[in-house]
C-alpha cells in the first residue's frame, strides 16, 4: 500500500494567536499514523515563485488515512485556528 502526504504551504499571519494550532494538530494527525517529515525550517526555491514561507510535510500510511485525519473531528476541532491565522493551501497526495 502507497503512503500518503499532506503537502502544505502557508504564511503565518498571527504566531501567538497560530500557536494553539500548532501544539494540537500534532496529536490529531498522530491517532492516524501521521508523521511531520518536514515542519517549517530553512527553505529556498530555485525554481518558480512561492508566494508562502512556511512548509509542512506529513507521510501518513495510506491515502484513505491522510483523508481520514483531514475529515476527523479531531482535526476539524483545530482546522479553524489555521484557517483564522494563515494563508496557503493544502495537498493531499498519494505516493509512489
Amino acid at each position: 500500500m502507497a503512503k500518503a502526504y499532506w503537502m502544505v504551504h502557508l504564511s503565518v499571519t498571527d504566531s501567538e494567536a497560530y500557536r494553539p494550532y500548532v501544539e494540537a494538530a500534532p496529536s490529531a494527525l498522530a491517532e492516524f499514523g501521521g508523521r511531520y517529515l518536514v515542519r517549517a525550517g530553512q527553505s529556498e526555491t530555485p525554481e518558480g515563485e512561492m508566494p508562502h514561507s512556511r512548509h509542512v510535510l506529513i507521510e501518513f500510511p495510506s491515502y484513505e488515512a491522510a483523508l481520514a485525519a483531514y475529515r476527523s473531528d479531531a482535526y476539524q476541532a483545530v482546522v479553524g485556528i489555521r484557517h483564522a491565522n494563515s494563508t496557503g493551501t493544502l495537498t493531499i497526495v498519494e505516493g509512489v
